[in-house]
């Protein structure tokens, strides 16, 4: 962001300039997401089992009234994206309203949305209206089978619905497909012909360690980027160099779309990764793989002054971990949380 010039100040009714937050390795984080429910609708075998993971208790929820004003904080320190997630968002009452008091903050610059879309067609109409910058979509399968064993739940064909009614209302669009040990090479080239028909993102997810579950073996992803060229012999990766991104992208000739590799597991874009997360409870995240870093809820409710608050997120922004592989060693987990607890 440019400064102000020297000898002025930012009038009191206008959102002034900031600083930003750098971390004590110098990454700037400017992006935060915010998981407003642990409620899913669905039971994805790699982020929450059927039964053994309770929910969080109502009352240990943050209010929206509570979300609003950490959101209107951290863009006072410099975030300017903002992405709300679950859980599944759409499975908490209320949502649209929150989505539409957050565009109205000032320096929010992009928001955004991740969704399983089991419930998100009947709202694309508000969503474009709103003015969301994008939806995140995950869907692992095109086959429904597969989606039931996968998901355990039967509606592949809701979130089709979702997929395609953005499509027709133009609202940007990026899927995300979780790849397990047992996705064929067949599954990927399925899910692959969205971006040749369409111009989506279609990014492949290395499997992360958020089953819920204990975790009873390695986590194997291979070299998914090997794999993919192998597959698609005319892939070509596109070089990054306006914003930082967690996804390495990939043109195809023919393609409408791109292709996109997240690797959370392997843990190789640590070095520019511009995000922290709250959780549905409050709790500061500043690495995917932590324990948590600070408990907003605590200051939110305490009575704690925006300032104060703000003081505490800068201090703890400037005590983060090198990479999600030291965070990871530093909490020695024997079990693996929920991706639902933390903010998928």
């Amino acid at each position: 962001m440019t400064a102000l010039p020297r000898g002025t100040t930012a009038p009191q009714a206008q959102p002034g300039p900031v600083a930003g937050l750098l971390d004590n390795h110098g990454r700037r984080i400017d992006y935060l997401r915010l998981a407003i429910t642990d409620r899913c609708n669905l039971r994805c075998r790699y982020c929450r089992p059927e039964e053994g993971v309770p929910f969080i208790p109502h009352p240990e929820i943050l209010r929206f009234e509570e979300l609003e004003r950490l959101v209107r904080i951290f863009t006072t320190l410099g975030i300017s994206k903002v992405r709300v997630t679950g859980g599944e968002p759409f499975s908490r009452r209320g949502c649209l309203d929150f989505l539409r008091r957050l565009k109205r903050i000032d320096r929010l610059q992009s928001l955004h949305v991740t969704t399983n879309g089991v419930k998100t067609a009947r709202y694309l109409d508000e969503l474009k209206e709103i003015g969301v910058a994008g939806i995140n979509l995950s869907l692992d399968t095109l086959d429904p089978k597969r989606f039931w064993q996968i998901t355990r739940r039967d509606y592949l064909a809701a979130v089709l619905e979702t997929l395609y009614g953005a499509l027709a209302r133009n609202i940007p669009l990026k899927v995300n497909s979780v790849v397990l040990q047992d996705t064929s090479d067949q599954e990927i080239l399925s899910l692959a012909t969205l971006a040749e028909k369409h111009p989506i993102t279609l990014r492949f997810i290395e499997r992360m360690p958020f089953s819920g579950m204990t975790r009873v073996e390695e986590i194997i992803n291979g070299d998914l980027s090997s794999r993919l060229q192998r597959i698609f012999p005319t892939i070509t990766e596109e070089i990054q160099t306006i914003t930082p991104t967690t996804a390495r992208i990939f043109s195809i000739p023919g393609f409408k779309g791109k292709l996109g590799l997240i690797q959370g597991y392997s843990r190789l874009f640590c070095q520019r990764c511009n995000k922290v997360r709250i959780t549905p409870a409050g709790m500061l995240k500043t690495c995917l793989y932590d324990d948590g870093a600070l408990d907003l809820r605590e200051f939110v409710r305490s009575g704690k002054t925006a300032c104060e608050i703000g003081k505490e997120i800068s201090k703890c922004i400037n005590n983060r971990f090198v990479n999600g592989l030291a965070a990871e060693k530093a909490c020695r987990r024997e079990e693996e949380p929920s991706m639902s607890l933390i903010g998928g």
